[in-house]
């Protein structure tokens, strides 16, 4: 086995510092996606938040990941952007801590979902703000979207996976 081949060869962190084994994901659903709270996509959170409502109960999780990469559109601290999340979007799915997508400081989950599903042309980077990757029960990744494809567009695939 040469590196990682399923989400559950990961960690990630919650807002508080606090890490999650991602193997304890096996078995769900996953989209995972890079977000900012001052984005012209933004507005996608609603839409995260009723696929998270519509197939929580089902196995699905919505795995946002803050990030100020892009515009310097993400600049709040971690309670900042859950209050605003929670506040203008009613969100009750969880967020994780801000970290970098691209770059020598990207995160390792985000190098190996861009590698497992490059973008267009193969590029092997995040171009924005709401990049979304679906992944299956068995942690592989199924299908990259670009920030443009809105969440309500994705819930046929979840579907399928469910």
């Amino acid at each position: 086995m040469s590196g990682p081949r399923t989400i559950a060869d990961f960690k990630a962190r919650k807002p508080n510092g606090e890490e999650i084994d991602l193997a304890e994901k096996k078995g769900k659903v996953l989209l995972v996606v890079n977000t900012a709270s001052k984005c012209g996509f933004t507005p996608q959170y609603d839409g995260l938040e009723a696929l998270w409502r519509q197939y929580g109960e089902r196995g699905f999780e919505v795995l946002a990941f803050p990030c100020n990469q892009f515009g310097k559109q993400e600049p709040g601290t971690a309670d900042e952007i859950e209050s605003f999340c929670k506040v203008n979007f009613g969100l009750s799915f969880p967020l994780m801590a801000k970290i970098e997508v691209n770059g020598d400081n990207a995160d390792p989950l985000y190098d190996w979902l861009k590698s497992e599903a490059p973008g267009v042309l193969g590029t092997k980077s995040i171009k924005w703000n709401f990049t979304k990757f679906l992944i299956d029960r068995e942690g592989r990744v199924v299908r990259r979207y670009a920030p443009t494809d809105k969440p309500e567009s994705i819930a046929g695939d979840i579907e399928r996976l469910l």
